[in-house]
């Protein structure tokens, strides 16, 4: 079984409004007064070769020319970037040394493994 074409960029197209105010504008005592939020979508992560996932990490879409790249950010403030494939394997490392790893983790889902850390991404998989 391959992740199809439109495995990642359905989930990636998602991201799209998963960030930030709904009404789009915000006074100012409402911007003083709530926290900062991460942008983005919440993700699991296991994070420095841990076991255990958590809802840690954020995932946000942008475009790269003709390119769509997701960036997985960590509550530390490190990321890490993809780019989304067309050739059926769904994401692929965009910069860095360490290759993105991508394994099917259930009917909705796809996990992503670069060196030590591990992401879950909501997905649709599909046989091609």
């Amino acid at each position: 079984m391959r992740i199809s074409e439109s495995v990642c960029l359905a989930g990636a197209l998602a991201l799209a409004g998963c960030s930030g105010r709904s009404d789009g504008q915000a006074g100012d005592d409402a911007a003083a007064a709530a926290p900062a939020q991460k942008p983005g979508l919440a993700i699991a992560c296991a994070r420095a070769g841990s076991a255990r996932f958590s809802q840690d990490c954020t995932v946000e879409q942008s475009a790269a020319g003709d390119a769509v790249i997701l960036t997985l950010r960590h509550s530390d403030g490190g990321f890490r970037r993809l780019k989304v494939t067309q050739d059926g394997h769904g994401v692929a490392a965009a910069d860095g040394a360490l290759p993105a790893q991508v394994t099917i983790a259930g009917d909705r889902e796809i996990e992503i493994a670069i060196g030590p850390d591990r992401y879950r991404l909501p997905a649709t998989v599909g046989a091609r």
